[in-house]
């Protein structure tokens, strides 16, 4: 009966895991842009960013530690750190153990932040861009799900809500108050230097 338990507890936290972190990217992109709305505070944004970043770690530990520990499976702690070291879905939950260390170096520097300064800092944070596609990648090809109606459903509202938050930071005009204040001062450095 625990293997139940087990089988059913790393499914339903990898696809809680899933619906978070796409959460997460879409608050980090609305964080980019400044977000706020009517009745929306600003600093809202942040903080539930970074609060649903972290109840995303903890459904991806339970995740990845009722993967490890079942024994239909027999991943062991290795898979979970080395990438493509399983005999089971090699390529897949590779995938899986990929994202999980972007997004433990995403963490890691986070909690760094101070020591490493903003520009590193930031840097290493657009890893959350390369983590989330992998991991969905790793849902569709290690998922016993992936094919069923409530998980196509979940992928698509996630992948599509992605999608929508990356084309509206793209098409929407920056809303710091100092750009125009910055390319001005750009452009006239350029000009110095050109003289």
């Amino acid at each position: 009966m625990s293997d139940i338990v087990l089988w059913y507890t790393t499914r339903g936290a990898g696809a809680v895991s899933m619906i978070l972190l796409s959460a997460v990217v879409i608050l980090g992109v609305l964080s980019s842009l400044r977000f706020q709305g009517a009745g929306w505070p600003r600093f809202l944004t942040p903080a539930l960013h970074r609060n649903l970043a972290l109840m995303t770690l903890v459904f991806l530990a339970l995740h990845i530690v009722t993967a490890v520990v079942d024994p239909f499976t027999h991943l062991g702690w290795l898979t979970a750190v080395v990438p493509f070291s399983s005999y089971y879905r090699t390529f897949w939950l590779g995938l899986g153990t990929i994202a999980f260390e972007l997004l433990a170096a995403i963490v890691v520097t986070s909690l760094l932040r101070g020591l490493i300064g903003q520009a590193a800092w930031r840097a290493i944070h657009w890893l959350a861009y390369a983590s989330w596609p992998v991991a969905v990648l790793h849902g569709f090809g290690t998922g016993t799900d992936a094919l069923s109606g409530w998980f196509m459903v979940v992928s698509i509202l996630c992948i599509g809500s992605v999608a929508m938050a990356i084309v509206y930071r793209i098409l929407r005009p920056s809303t710091d108050p100092l750009t125009s204040a910055r390319s001005e001062f750009r452009s006239g450095v350029s000009r110095k230097t050109d003289q």
